[in-house]
């Protein structure tokens, strides 16, 4: 949540931590769990002072996942895009413009106040998602993931698979 810093009145962003699943049906719905949304909502409140708000998905850079966030989380990724195109850029001055590129896609969507949202068609086929979202926050961002991808992906930490599984067997579903 936001907290003043060191009694100085100065706003600081929640991080991202928890984890949980969703079921996502048909249209690509699904919701966020509580623990993550009360930092996103924390994060990027309404200005009208109602629930809900605004949730960034995209794809991961690297994974076969997708990445979500806070409006106020772009400025944050792009100045950090903007240091690694600087930290790599040629003797003639060229940069990778690969940099933003893999790391830029998102579109925004709303989420009402039980944080259900409709995953972005693009984003969710990407990551192969259909009839479970595991969610789980690493503290700038949230990552999306499909179970059984998550599970197959070399190099993940056993125990976040073993989240995924945890959560899937609640289900009935055995990864």
């Amino acid at each position: 949540m936001r907290a003043s810093s060191k009694g100085f009145g100065v706003s600081v962003r929640g991080r991202y931590q928890g984890d949980g699943i969703g079921l996502v049906d048909d249209k690509g719905r699904v919701a966020i769990p509580s623990a993550l949304r009360t930092t996103l909502s924390a994060n990027a409140p309404k200005a009208n002072g109602k629930d809900g708000g605004t949730i960034i998905i995209g794809a991961h850079q690297k994974n076969r996942c997708l990445v979500a966030y806070d409006p106020g989380y772009v400025d944050i990724l792009a100045e950090r895009l903007d240091r690694r195109e600087s930290e790599n850029t040629s003797e003639n001055g060229e940069y990778d413009y690969n940099i933003k590129r893999a790391a830029a896609s998102g579109e925004a969507v709303p989420f009402d106040g039980s944080g259900r949202f409709i995953m972005p068609a693009f984003p969710r086929f990407y990551a192969g998602i259909k009839g479970h979202a595991f969610f789980y926050g690493v503290l700038d961002y949230i990552e999306i993931w499909d179970p059984a991808t998550l599970i197959a992906t070399d190099g993940m930490p056993p125990v976040v698979k073993e989240m995924a599984r945890f959560y899937m067997a609640e289900k009935g579903v055995e990864l």
